[in-house]
């Protein structure tokens, strides 16, 4: 049955992408399309060895706990190196010159946080989500609850992203019209979790990651190539075809609090995000878990140094070219905006630099990127669902792996309907602002809650639950409030809250929350609580009990 309802939806999804290239209104990019449904069919290939490899409630969600340090590295890479890095950040280069390493540099530096702070603990406290670690030692439900509602806005923000990206994407190659690309990217991401669950998107993540290097790779060095690998003349020349403003800061966050509040979330956010943490359960013990963050800490670094050159590559090469053009906007707004928005900037820059042939190839790794990292956030969005909320909380731990794996996919179709309708509503938004929005929620919600959990011993089930809840309810209404949806999406005039990024304000509320209903609970829970931290933390230093690890 399972595989008559995997062949039908592939084979819906390629009459829909057959029916729509035959109607497009423009010329179609054959080469581009013929190397995308190759990694369709590639990644779609895995999705079915890593099927039949999944068996249990383990291998779902952490693919049996046997990924190696260096795997794992590689992998986390490509769930962190996301449409919002590759599209995003170079678009907005593209768009606002050097203020766009505002969120090259801050995607990059909360990594040591993890690496030092999160990682092994988290490892050895921890079995599928990092609601096993919050809740280690507090009340299971409460805590549970909190964890998986902070958990699910995260990813829901985050798929935002990732579908904005893709219907993007193939809008611009196919030529489809952008409600039913992000369809098809929907569809293609419940077959990918349902089926093959970790084993499948972790495969599907390092070969996306050695990819966009490798293409990311490409680029910058055509870019340089062409500039005789001086920077100074790459700059020059794009101030010509701009103005200097491009090389001054202050476009994209023009006051001290916005700057702040987005650094916030873009270094803590890092390590509340869902998708990132459930990583480190896929690997034997805390010691591959380090090696994890070291080696895509490598990775995501050199790969934020290339969008840089890759953005203003996009303006020395792609700014003004009638070929890129959007002439329907064009005529309507006098200016000169590119095909498919500034979020494509990259892949037109692709073509600029290696053609026809190279615009396949890095269509195809954008779309896989897109792909592979809406895989790994409805895995977690679905895990948060299965094991947080109806294993823990609702059966109370008494049920088995496979209806708790049923119930899991079951959350990935509906997590994959939210993802296409809201993929539609944010159309106009700018990929990596999303994301940044998204890295508020986790710095506000989930962080706090994580690290108090693992380093402080006053830390009490009402704290938690009260300090967490006013965290993300405070992000979430600083959110609506704010000028990203009650005047970009809701069209209001002027906003209520004046800050796009309300991390600063919402994490603060989370801290002190904590804080004073911990030390202001006196109860008989409260103090048994306290006294478990001291076995709690010898684990979490030591991995002595850990799952699957020996003492090291």
């Amino acid at each position: 049955m399972i595989n008559r309802v995997f062949l039908f939806l592939i084979l819906g999804s390629i009459a829909v992408f057959a029916s729509n290239a035959v109607n497009a209104p423009r010329e179609l990019n054959v080469s581009a399309i013929v190397m995308f449904l190759i990694f369709v069919g590639a990644t779609l290939g895995i999705t079915y060895w890593a099927a039949k490899r999944t068996k249990s409630a383990k291998d779902f969600y952490t693919a049996g706990g046997g990924i190696t340090g260096f795997q794992n590295g590689m992998a986390i890479a490509g769930d962190y190196m996301s449409a919002a890095s590759f599209l995003g950040i170079s678009g907005l280069v593209y768009a606002s010159g050097y203020d766009g390493l505002i969120y090259s540099i801050g995607f990059l530096v909360g990594w040591p946080v993890i690496l030092f702070m999160i990682a092994e603990p988290l490892r050895n406290l921890g079995k599928y989500t990092f609601a096993d670690v919050a809740s280690y030692r507090l009340r299971q439900t409460p805590v549970r609850i909190l964890a998986a509602f902070g958990s699910i806005t995260t990813v829901i923000l985050y798929l935002i992203a990732q579908m904005v990206g893709s219907g993007k994407l193939i809008q611009l190659l196919f030529g489809l019209n952008y409600e039913v690309a992000v369809f098809i990217v929907g569809i293609l991401m419940i077959l990918y979790v349902t089926f093959g669950g970790m084993l499948a998107t972790t495969w599907v993540q390092i070969i996306k990651a050695f990819l966009l290097l490798s293409g990311a790779t490409f680029m910058s060095v055509a870019v340089m190539a062409h500039y005789d690998f001086n920077f100074g003349k790459l700059f020059a020349h794009a101030v010509e075809l701009k103005d200097v403003s491009i090389m001054a800061p202050g476009k994209l966050v023009s006051d001290p609090i916005s700057a702040i509040s987005l650094a916030v979330a873009l270094i803590f956010g890092v390590a509340g995000l869902p998708h990132i943490l459930m990583r480190f359960f896929t690997v034997s013990d805390a010691k591959e878990a380090r090696k994890s963050v070291f080696y895509a800490t490598g990775f995501i670094g050199y790969f934020y140094i290339l969008t840089f050159i890759i953005g203003f590559g996009a303006i020395v090469m792609v700014l003004g070219k009638p070929e890129y053009l959007d002439l329907a906007k064009q005529a309507i707004s006098g200016g000169q905006p590119i095909l498919g928005g500034n979020n494509m900037a990259a892949i037109h820059l692709s073509h600029a630099v290696g053609g026809d042939f190279f615009l396949g190839f890095i269509s195809a790794v954008a779309f896989a990127t897109i792909l592979a990292v809406v895989s790994g956030l409805t895995l977690a969005g679905a895990s948060a669902i299965s094991h947080d909320l109806y294993s823990s909380v609702i059966k109370k731990g008494q049920v088995d792996s496979v209806t708790e794996m049923k119930v899991s996919k079951m959350a990935t179709v509906a997590l994959g309907i939210i993802a296409i309708l809201l993929g539609i509503a944010f159309e106009s938004q700018n990929i990596a602002f999303v994301v940044g929005l998204a890295f508020a929620i986790a710095a506000s919600a989930n962080f706090p809650i994580l690290f108090l959990s693992m380093y402080w011993r006053g830390l009490t089930t009402r704290g938690t639950v009260i300090g967490g809840s006013m965290g993300l309810a405070t992000a979430v209404v600083l959110l609506i409030l704010g000028p990203a949806v009650w005047v970009d999406v809701l069209k209001n005039a002027e906003a209520i809250f004046p800050y796009k990024y309300p991390a600063l304000f919402s994490m603060t509320v989370a801290f002190i929350a904590t804080y004073f209903f911990s030390v202001t609970d006196n109860s008989q829970s409260a103090k048994e609580e306290k006294e478990k931290f001291e076995a709690q933390f010898i684990r979490a230093q030591t991995g002595i009990g850990a799952e699957g690890a020996s003492s090291h």
